[in-house]
């Protein structure tokens, strides 16, 4: 029985999940994950990143991929780091558009600096992702690095949560809090405020990065990643945070004392990147990374039951 949360959230279990993505190789900073899911005319897509070690290329792609069970995938589109002259990519966010074209939001590095910044890849289809024009959506500055943005669209209006680093200490730039932003068509886009920081002298004192945003219909439910120092970085643990009630529609109060996932048998403790996936008959199909016990990072799935009788 996978778990609920009492805020609702759906949560990893783990005992059922799946690799639906290996990392590239068994090593320590080799991964597979990053997962951002649509659901389209029947079919599940997934957008995640492929990562090689420092010194050997760190985020060299994002891939698109198809599914008809959600597992088992078709590789449709392949972006690769050097056609943005980026050091890195992290995670990317998929979305189909109320038109129904196919957008990608790119994370990208800046060589030679901690700055990042996110590129827009728009197309007809998930394969023409891969030769679509980009375009900046959000540039970040010198003093704030952006990236791994959560995007949706409601009614006429998009929302995105993206985690935002401050550049001010070279020595600390893996602090982070995820920053809330508006936009009438999702590519310009007008910064809110911040919807999820960290709690000092708890388990994510050090950062939190929104991964997904669960609409429940009376509130809104995330769930995120959070470390408590700079040496939990790439090894985050997931918890849940709910929507203030009077704070505006994207801002949210973490939940508990303590993560409510991480790994059970890996190197390290890093379960993260968790994207809920809403099926038909009310379940959740889940996404997240984790640490194998090899130290390298592999992409799992698995479903979680309905929410209905969560208390």
């Amino acid at each position: 029985m996978s778990h609920i949360d009492p805020t609702g959230a759906p949560l990893p279990d783990g005992a059922a999940a799946t690799v639906v993505v290996p990392p590239p190789d068994g090593r320590p900073g080799t991964w597979a994950g990053a997962p951002s899911a649509v659901r389209h005319e029947g079919a599940v897509y997934l957008a995640y990143r492929l990562r090689r070690p420092e010194g050997e290329g760190r985020g060299y792609a994002n891939v698109v991929a198809r599914s008809g069970d959600g597992v088992s995938f078709e590789v449709l589109a392949i972006v690769e780091k050097e056609r943005f002259d980026a050091e890195s990519l992290e995670r990317p966010a998929l979305v189909v558009t109320p038109a129904g074209r196919w957008r990608l939001y790119v994370s990208c590095a800046t060589p030679g600096t901690k700055h990042w910044w996110v590129e827009l890849l728009e197309a007809d289809t998930p394969e023409g992702l891969a030769s679509a024009p980009s375009v900046t959506v959000l540039p970040g500055s010198d003093e704030l690095a952006v990236k791994d943005p959560v995007v949706q669209s409601h009614g006429g209006q998009w929302h995105l949560w993206a985690s935002v680093h401050p550049l001010d200490d070279p020595d600390a730039t893996d602090r982070m809090t995820t920053e809330y932003a508006t936009s009438p068509d999702g590519v310009a886009w007008t910064w809110q405020g911040t919807a999820l920081a960290p709690r000092p002298g708890e388990w994510d004192a050090r950062g939190v990065r929104v991964s997904t945003v669960v609409d429940l219909g009376d509130r809104l439910v995330a769930l995120y990643d959070g470390r408590a120092s700079a040496g939990e970085n790439w090894e985050e643990r997931t918890g849940v945070a709910v929507s203030l009630p009077d704070g505006g529609f994207g801002r949210f109060r973490a939940e508990g004392s303590g993560p409510v996932a991480e790994a059970a048998d890996g190197a390290g403790p890093g379960l993260r990147y968790v994207h809920a996936l809403p099926l038909p008959g009310g379940e959740y199909r889940l996404y997240y990374e984790v640490t194998r016990p090899d130290g390298a990072h592999e992409l799992r799935s698995e479903v979680v039951p309905a929410l209905v009788g969560a208390t």
